[in-house]
């Protein structure tokens, strides 16, 4: 049987690549969205029965939330175990 040697490097390296891809995740998401704003605030709005005012709220607050669990969940860890290593 394989075993899996969980170590501080193997730690370090998982943490820093999920921290990148969800920092690439969250810029391409920003930039479809300032790309194409207006044109999904109004679908969304549409599809939701909301008002386009709230639709944008929630689009921050979505970015807001996404960025705080990155944070705790990706970067706290890896830099964490830099300093542990």
């Amino acid at each position: 049987m394989n075993e899996t040697s969980l170590d501080i490097n193997s730690l370090m390296t998982f943490f820093g690549w999920c921290a990148a891809i969800n920092v690439g995740i969250m810029i391409f998401a920003f930039t479809m969205l300032m790309g194409l704003g207006d044109w999904v605030v109004k679908i969304r709005a549409r599809l939701f029965g909301i008002d386009e005012a709230a639709v944008r709220i929630a689009h921050f607050q979505f970015f807001l939330a996404y960025a705080i669990f990155m944070f705790f969940f990706n970067l706290v860890p890896y830099i964490t175990l830099k300093i542990m290593g």
